[in-house]
């Protein structure tokens, strides 16, 4: 279901904490933004005392190794934006500007799960501005190998049809389909965490990446299974972190999509050149406006806003 008006926070919110590549320590603040801004990353804390202003695009991607990086480590970037982008865009939160002094944006515990709880506690506002939609006119694919990331026409919603084949028995093959809204991405998908192999740690290391990661932040895949005392938040955690990260990279279509996502072993490199061939050729999409409704789509509950699709929001 399409939301008919776009919205943005109540209050600005702060996060604290490490990059999970970088090791840093790094402050984040989530500001309001009038209508029509999107999502933006102010990158603070740059040598000379200057600010650099990134826009949430895909234009703006220069990395896409193990996750999304926008800016340039010349004149500011900000890594690892995928899980705060899968939950602003999972919330159907259009304006956001993003204060952050570190080249990291924080995984926290590795899923979008704290993000949505910080936003929580300031809550959501309607901006009584319409919404505007990508809208899906054509199929477009990219393929690597067996992998691939499409594409396809969808007039009704955004739907991930996500599936991954690992060969190990602790993954194996998963699949999992939903049709996005704030109520099955809070409940279905926010929580998975970001996972890895055991193995591939010296690797990661020597090669700058992994810095910060822990069983606070990351699944831990060993020879035997899981290593983390807690095991996993669902049974199919694997799929639904690629699921998440799917969201938060195609949010960088820089409005919301109106389409199918479907992609088998895909990642970041995929989820970025599947935009990348849908923006090649104006005639693969059309923006349009969301569709008058009697309900705003949101319905104010205190504090906070609640989507009328999410009766969940506290």
């Amino acid at each position: 279901m399409k939301q008919s008006q776009q919205t943005t926070l109540r209050a600005a919110v702060t996060l604290i904490g490490t990059g999970v590549h970088s090791g840093d320590e790094v402050k984040m603040i989530l500001h309001p933004a009038e209508a029509n801004h999107g999502i933006a990353f102010l990158r603070t804390g740059l040598p000379g005392g200057l600010d650099r202003l990134i826009d949430a695009r895909h234009l703006a991607v220069t990395a896409t190794e193990l996750c999304t990086v926008i800016g340039d480590r010349d004149t500011g970037a900000v890594a690892t934006i995928e899980h705060l982008m899968a939950a602003l865009s999972g919330l159907g939160i259009d304006n956001v500007l993003v204060e952050i002094d570190g080249p990291e944006v924080p995984i926290l515990d590795g899923s979008s799960a704290p993000y949505i709880d910080a936003i929580d506690q300031v809550g959501i506002t309607v901006q009584g501005v319409t919404r505007r939609y990508i809208k899906v006119l054509k199929p477009v694919r990219v393929t690597q190998g067996r992998a691939f990331a499409e594409l396809l026409p969808n007039e009704r919603a955004f739907r991930l049809d996500v599936e991954i084949d690992f060969p190990t028995p602790v993954i194996g093959r998963q699949r999992k389909v939903v049709d996005l809204s704030p109520s099955v991405f809070r409940r279905e998908i926010s929580r998975a965490r970001t996972f890895g192999f055991m193995r591939d740690v010296e690797k990661l290391w020597s090669a700058g990446f992994a810095l910060g990661a822990s069983l606070e932040n990351t699944v831990a895949i060993g020879d035997d299974g899981i290593m983390n005392p807690e095991g996993l938040r669902y049974a199919d955690e694997f799929v639904r972190h690629k699921l998440l990260d799917a969201i938060g990279d195609l949010s960088l279509a820089g409005l919301p999509l109106l389409g199918t996502y479907r992609s088998y072993c895909g990642g970041h490199r995929m989820n970025f050149s599947v935009l990348e061939a849908l923006f090649s050729s104006r005639s693969n999409y059309a923006i349009v406006d969301a569709a008058p409704r009697r309900e705003t789509g949101y319905a104010e509950i205190g504090n906070a806003v609640a989507s009328v699709f999410a009766p969940e929001v506290h």
